[in-house]
């Protein structure tokens, strides 16, 4: 039975391959697809995860969804297994999206804070750590604060689930992922 869902995209010329790889209660890793696309839109992304329904793919039973935040993903996402899945948004891509608003000479540090704040234990320690540095950000950058803002609480369901300390280094980002886009 699958427990966690990962779904991301590479892209590759003028097309975007979005794949889709299970893990088991056991920590196995399954591929259970890919779509080729021009765009991670909702229309391709429902019909695929619905391809994964009728081949069987069962997450009636709960699962956790970790996607890199394209709004077709999500989208597509809540609308094929509607109240059976909750979604862990990739901190990692969270953290690029908002230092690539910053000037370059200041990422570095921003990477830092972001990761140190992200990696709080409990869910009140990180939403109080990423409010205050949303707070300076607001200060400095607003296009940079509002992309923090954007999907929040997404980025903590592991945290707000209290299994943080337990998974999130395997389930906080799509980086499973990332040797099956290698290839």
């Amino acid at each position: 039975d699958i427990v966690a869902l990962f779904l991301d995209g590479k892209s590759f010329a003028d097309d975007e391959i979005v794949i889709a790889l299970g893990v088991t209660m056991n920590g196995d890793k399954m591929f259970l697809g890919f779509v080729q696309t021009d765009t991670e839109n909702a229309v391709v992304i429902r019909s695929f995860l619905r391809g994964l329904k009728d081949r069987g793919l069962d997450l009636s039973a709960g699962a956790l969804v970790v996607i890199d935040g394209a709004k077709g993903l999500r989208s597509g996402v809540l609308a094929v297994f509607q109240g059976q899945v909750l979604i862990q948004r990739c901190q990692w891509h969270k953290r690029e999206n908002v230092i690539s608003h910053l000037p370059r000479a200041d990422q570095k540090s921003w990477r830092q804070r972001l990761q140190r704040a992200y990696q709080r234990p409990t869910y009140s320690e990180a939403v109080r750590a990423l409010k205050a540095l949303r707070q300076e950000l607001g200060e400095v950058n607003q296009s940079a604060a509002a992309s923090l803002d954007e999907g929040f609480d997404e980025t903590l369901t592991l945290h707000r689930l209290g299994v943080f300390p337990l998974v999130g280094r395997s389930l906080k980002t799509t980086n499973v992922l990332e040797s099956v886009n290698a290839i």
